[in-house]
């Protein structure tokens, strides 16, 4: 396959991309007729694109990634309505806290916590502290706890309520579409899915956080963080294959991908800004 093919880009078109792209805005629950313009797009995007590339590049058939490509464009869509800073004011609390954000980690600090109930959880325990720090737990507040802890139900819901959009525009969604998007904070859903559907669930998780950890202005705005490294981000996603969520062929992939200079174009415009002689040493030196 050629340098080009694997060049991150959209196998679909403009007019479609922008349309997947504009399901991630909501109505205020204050004022239905205001629009909360969808946070995620441009990490939904970048995510995409990149995807497609570490796809392609372990073979997988292009007719089938680019029904891919659009699961990767709505990862994020049960964040639609993601209230910026409320968002950001509990999870960078809970982030200082140490207070697990992903429902996998919650049951494991929280062994009796029922599953799927993750985030009455950490409303019932931490309500009191949250409203000491001016969040009143309403129902809006609650929300924005269950785009993390209660992510699988809240994306099921968004998505009932947009498939009639997804059918105007030709789209067929099938059930293994839903699993990768949800394989980063449910992993156990995995095991009885075909190895390619698995593999497709990796690929996203690592792109959408090798994105999420180089994504300065998301960083900010989710949990106060000054700057991001391109090193944390290859730490993180090598302790995600320590703990197997990751793949050795995956992780490889997307390192061979980024050393190749594939990504620079991204990472530099998820940082924000262009990247620093040292920033290129560091993702030159992945090959290795």
């Amino acid at each position: 396959m050629s340098a080009l093919s694997l060049s991150p880009r959209l196998l679909l078109s403009r007019t479609l991309t922008s349309s997947l792209l504009k399901l991630y805005d909501y109505p205020h629950p204050g004022s239905p007729h205001k629009i909360i313009k969808g946070y995620d797009k441009a990490h939904a995007l970048r995510t995409a694109k990149m995807c497609m590339a570490v796809a392609l590049s372990l073979h997988h058939d292009q007719n089938l990634v680019r029904h891919y490509q659009i699961a990767c464009l709505l990862h994020d869509l049960g964040r639609a309505g993601l209230d910026q800073h409320l968002f950001g004011k509990i999870w960078s609390w809970a982030k200082t806290h140490r207070i697990p954000t992903r429902p996998a980690e919650w049951r494991a600090k929280h062994p009796d916590t029922p599953y799927g109930k993750e985030a009455e959880a950490f409303i019932r325990i931490y309500r009191e502290q949250l409203q000491k720090e001016g969040i009143i737990i309403d129902k809006w507040a609650s929300e924005q706890i269950e785009m993390r802890l209660g992510y699988a139900r809240r994306m099921k819901r968004v998505l009932r309520w947009r498939k009639p959009q997804l059918r105007q525009l030709g789209i067929s969604w099938h059930r293994w579409m839903e699993k990768v998007i949800l394989y980063y904070y449910y992993p156990e859903l995995m095991p009885q899915t075909p190895k390619w559907v698995k593999e497709f669930g990796e690929i996203l998780v690592a792109c959408e956080q090798l994105e999420a950890y180089s994504n300065r202005q998301r960083g900010k705005d989710y949990y106060t963080r000054s700057q991001e490294s391109f090193k944390s981000a290859f730490e993180y996603l090598n302790s995600l294959q320590r703990k197997k969520q990751l793949s050795q062929k995956v992780v490889t992939a997307v390192r061979a991908l980024t050393a190749q200079g594939h990504f620079d174009s991204i990472l530099q415009a998820a940082k924000g800004a262009a990247l620093t002689s040292n920033d290129l040493r560091f993702l030159r030196s992945l090959s290795s």
